[in-house]
């Protein structure tokens, strides 16, 4: 499948958009701003095994706030699932950076799953895109739907309220 065309390294980060779980190993301070460039193919590790890397990423999915949701990782070192494209959550990963002895800055994608729940992950295709836009949709149509709700029983109430008001003023402009 063809990477996502709108992703654009500059939107990616301009507005400081920071990944979820971002961690800052042997540096004490934050970097404030991270590079598409710099995350685009850094490998992925399992927690439970730092030292072999498992993969890369090779895609960052973004809401429509520029947010990142997840991402696609290529899946290359393990011998159960290699081959595949899965999608990491947000909360199924945490970003470690690491600054070099020259200056460059390295970061690794610890993913906090087994190799079990690894291969549970969906794999990253044109199906599970589709799936994830319907999902996205309905999701804020209910939004839509739930708001519109509120306003509606908001303005019954509120105009119930005022009826309410209006037969005590009269009541007691009767009693005079």
């Amino acid at each position: 499948m063809s990477k996502i065309s709108f992703i654009s390294h500059a939107a990616l980060f301009t507005g400081g958009c920071l990944l979820a779980g971002i961690t800052q190993a042997q540096s004490p301070d934050p970097q404030g701003l991270y590079s598409a460039d710099d995350i685009m193919d850094a490998d992925a590790y399992l927690e439970n095994d730092s030292k072999n890397d498992i993969g890369e990423v090779d895609d960052i999915l973004l809401d429509d706030n520029m947010q990142v949701q997840a991402l696609i990782v290529d899946i290359d070192g393990t011998s159960t699932i290699e081959g595949r494209e899965v999608v990491i959550e947000n909360d199924q990963f945490r970003l470690e950076t690491r600054h070099e002895d020259d200056d460059d800055i390295d970061h690794r994608v610890i993913i906090g799953l087994s190799e079990d729940e690894l291969q549970e992950l969906p794999t990253y295709d044109r199906d599970w895109w589709h799936q994830a836009r319907e999902r996205a949709a309905q999701a804020w149509q209910e939004t839509r739907e739930g708001a519109e709700s509120a306003w509606q029983r908001t303005r019954e109430g509120a105009a119930d309220a005022m009826e309410t008001i209006n037969e005590r003023i009269n009541d007691m402009s009767e009693g005079n």
